[in-house]
């Protein structure tokens, strides 16, 4: 193959920049239906790999380490400063116990998924199970983070994100779908009719504005995202490693993650711009996922792939409709804990807004809790997949 096009570090980055927010400016000035099904997460990942993999620009640059090594940490230390887990216990009770339960559904559900399928997949992709179990507990930033904590290979990294998104054509209908059993799951669930009325009013009580985004809240943010990676970094070289997946890189991931959610019960959590600053760095990761994996066995791959994906998540359902009966909690909650595990932010809401429009504010808040406790979940799933690989 000739020389890459593209192979400056500067280059290379100003690509990746170009590539996410092309798709972002592209779904809200034609507003197609197309990125219903198809969000821009999955163009994001897919232009680098065909840029890398047909030489028009380089699949190894010191971009790609800087960005895993610094970038990454920086960025979920400010993903986590939203996170406000005492609001979420005080106004969902019980449907936190569901989302919980869902989330015990994707840690072992992983193993036995990844048991029925690895014959069709390689030595490593259990890591991409570890990564999509980062996406369906917390969301794209967990994804992203567990994925460089393991150091996935590009190619498992791809396939996770394929089966993401496979999946999420199926489970959201459904998720949306399931109002229509509101009656008879409220009676299987024996639910209080008192619990949405109670959900409607304390949600109302969420809504916080931060004030406006000014120039130094982007220093606040850098700030605390830049140091707390240093310092994570710096600890870690002093904890035990369990290989292969307690690695030096593993606990700085897990020590970022902790950094983050201890800041977000101080007033940090009150810095504008957190989350916007940090889904933007996210997606920027997502591009340089992309642009280093190597294609060339994901066709023969994601076919295992999907189907022990859709195994999995049927796992996830039914812990959740497990948790709903033993705690006696509605469909919406219900349907809401799902999709803020399986969807993370950006779907809780949707399906929230479907069902009670009222239960916006605590769909988030889920969403976010998701956030906080999925870097640790997605590690033990990874850790049980390799146990029986």
């Amino acid at each position: 193959m000739n020389e890459s096009l593209i192979t400056s570090p500067l280059g290379v980055l100003a690509i990746l920049a170009g590539v996410a927010s092309f798709f972002f400016f592209l779904e809200k000035k034609t507003s197609w239906k197309v990125f219903n099904f198809f969000p821009p997460l999955l163009f994001i990942y897919a232009v680098p790999v065909i840029f890398s993999n047909t030489g028009l620009m380089v699949s190894k640059s010191p971009v790609y380490d800087f960005m895993g090594d610094s970038v990454l940490p920086m960025f979920l230390i400010i993903m986590l400063l939203d996170v406000d887990v005492k609001s979420a216990v005080r106004v969902m009770g019980k449907g936190i116990f569901v989302m919980l339960f869902g989330t015990a559904g994707v840690i072992i559900g992983a193993p036995i998924a990844y048991f029925i399928v690895k014959s069709g997949l390689g030595p490593e992709a259990w890591k991409g199970f570890g990564a999509l179990a980062g996406s369906w507990i917390g969301g794209t930033g967990n994804m992203a983070a567990v994925s460089e904590g393991l150091k996935t290979p590009g190619e498992a990294f791809g396939l996770a994100v394929i089966a993401d998104n496979a999946v999420y054509l199926i489970w959201l209908p459904l998720m949306l779908s399931s109002k229509n059993i509101t009656k008879w799951f409220s009676k299987f669930a024996k639910v209080d009719k008192n619990r949405i009325e109670m959900l409607e009013k304390t949600s109302g009580e969420l809504n916080k504005d931060k004030g406006k985004l000014e120039m130094r809240h982007f220093l606040y943010l850098l700030f605390f995202g830049l140091f707390f990676a240093w310092l994570a970094g710096k600890l870690a070289g002093y904890m035990p490693t369990i290989p292969p997946v307690l690695s030096a890189s593993s606990w700085k991931i897990l020590l970022v993650t902790t950094f983050g959610i201890g800041l977000s019960m101080t007033k940090a959590r009150n810095i504008p711009g957190s989350h916007q600053l940090a889904m933007a760095l996210i997606y920027l990761f997502v591009a340089n996922m992309g642009a280093r994996a190597n294609i060339s066995n994901l066709a023969d791959q994601a076919p295992w792939f999907i189907f022990g994906a859709y195994i999995w998540i049927f796992i996830h359902g039914a812990f959740c409709i497990l948790g709903a009966r033993i705690f006696h909690v509605d469909i919406h909650s219900t349907a809401i804990a799902s999709a803020a595990n399986i969807g993370g932010a950006a779907s809780a809401p949707v399906v929230a807004a479907f069902h009670n429009e009222k239960l916006v504010p605590v769909s988030i808040l889920m969403a976010l809790i998701g956030y906080a406790i999925g870097t640790y979940g997605a590690f033990a799933a990874a850790w049980l997949c390799f146990l029986v690989s």
